[in-house]
């Protein structure tokens, strides 16, 4: 691959869904705009990464969590589809014991290639309520100008050397990291 061209979207979100869903379509469209070959959101998109919410009404934090069929995921497949570009989605994801930080990656067919949650939770802090991963992964993408191999990790996992040097062993060309730090 000559080029692998990434568009960071390191936008704020809501703990509107909808809002996310909405602001994030136009927002890939902007990237494939400017040549991306990969649109990365920042980490947690579908509601932000912001546990206060789960504070107020854990309720409705919880059933803002979803998984690849939701309606949420299926329009960022639809998406990476129209537009002929990956995307990196970033999400907390449902599962029938604790939530995840999770990631996933479509690719420009609208096919799901990758799936990663956190492993490295932040345990002295609000990510005490997810279920952390349990390992790294890599996988193949391939975009309109070739293929390459791509791995993930989330925020807090680089902090770990081992995390990048696991995904380096398994075979990535490029490391996609989406964090949501606050900038206070």
């Amino acid at each position: 691959m000559k080029r692998f061209k990434v568009a960071l979207l390191q936008l704020i979100s809501s703990d509107e869904p909808s809002e996310n869903l909405s602001k994030g379509i136009l927002y890939c469209k902007i990237a494939k705009e400017m040549g991306a070959d990969i649109a990365l959101f920042p980490e947690m998109w579908n509601i932000g990464y912001n546990f206060s919410i789960r504070k107020q009404n854990e309720n409705k934090w919880l059933s803002n969590a979803i998984d690849t069929n939701s309606i949420f995921f299926r329009k960022f497949q639809d998406q990476a589809k129209i537009l002929e570009m990956a995307i990196g989605i970033t999400y907390l994801e449902k599962r029938a014991e604790l939530q995840r930080n999770t990631i996933s990656i479509i690719d420009y067919h609208g096919n799901c290639v990758l799936t990663y949650a956190k492993v490295h939770t932040c345990d002295f802090d609000d990510e005490k309520y997810l279920t952390p991963g349990e390992d790294f992964y890599v996988t193949e993408l391939q975009t309109k100008n070739g293929k390459i191999k791509i791995g993930t990790m989330i925020c807090y996992d680089r902090e770990f050397p081992e995390s990048a040097r696991i995904l380096m062993l398994k075979g990535a060309e490029i490391i996609l990291v989406p964090n949501a730090c606050p900038l206070v």
